[in-house]
């Protein structure tokens, strides 16, 4: 694949992806999307990977969402298949095996928003101004935004953002859980990467494993989520990680944990 319009790197032990239409504030398009994907699962693959981030170029947008002028002669059958290819993006982020961090440095409107909330954790700049955009358009949310955003904010919120497609700042996101914490622009990089790093140096399979078991808690009932979480518990006991865990506590040291 020729890449035009994300930018991808690797440090260490993780791997960025950025968004790099900046005159467009970083509008998905299809293009862009199996760009995101195709570098999704490299990251995927490669085991000195631990941690993915997501961010848009510039300092303006994460992403404003779809790509108007590739969606205005939308039809039923092409409206359905735009809307299966975001949800393929953001299932993908959400089911990977590794944390991915959305580092939000800018606008996330629409679908850019919707790519946000399938990442793990997001970390916003405070001039960032977050929100479900498509009514103004006469659409709804189209990539995952109708069930994912009631789950951060709850009903009422999340009927509010869609329905009036009103923008809310990087504080009340905050406050309303749906970024992790909001940092002054200049400190954005520099934070997201310390999480990476804090993050990077625990446990791969026991990471993998908690985001399996946090993303499935809201389909499940207690009882059927703590049976899976008693399995995944032994499952983590049986790692050489968990091993080198206790180890490294009673030794009074830093483990050094190798994904076995």
């Amino acid at each position: 694949m020729k890449f035009k319009n994300t930018l991808y790197e690797k440090n260490e032990s993780t791997a960025t992806i950025t968004i790099n239409r900046p005159k467009v504030l970083n509008a998905l398009n299809e293009e862009t999307i199996l760009e995101i994907l195709s570098r999704l699962e490299d990251a995927e693959e490669d085991e000195a990977i631990r941690v993915i981030i997501v961010t848009g170029a510039g300092d303006r947008a994460f992403s404003a969402g779809a790509d108007i002028k590739t969606i205005r002669d939308l039809d039923l059958s092409k409206a359905r298949d735009v809307s299966r290819l975001g949800h393929k993006l953001c299932d993908k982020i959400e089911e990977l095996g590794k944390p991915v961090i959305a580092a939000i440095n800018g606008y996330a409107l629409g679908g850019g928003l919707e790519l946000a909330m399938a990442c793990d954790i997001r970390i916003a700049s405070e001039n960032v101004r977050l929100g479900q955009s498509e009514i103004k358009l006469g659409l709804i949310p189209g990539w995952g935004g109708t069930q994912r955003l009631p789950r951060f904010v709850g009903k009422s919120v999340a009927k509010e953002m869609i329905y009036t497609g009103k923008m809310i700042d990087a504080k009340m996101a905050e406050r309303l859980g749906l970024v992790n914490v909001a940092v002054p622009l200049d400190q954005l990089r520099l934070v997201v990467e310390e999480f990476a790093k804090e993050i990077a140096d625990k446990p791969p399979i026991s990471i993998k494993l908690a985001k399996e078991l946090i993303n499935s808690s809201l389909e499940t009932s207690l009882k059927v989520g703590e049976a899976h979480e008693a399995e995944a518990f032994g499952m983590a006991a049986s790692t050489e990680d968990f091993r080198e865990g206790v180890a490294a506590f009673l030794e009074k040291r830093k483990p050094k944990f190798e994904g076995r």
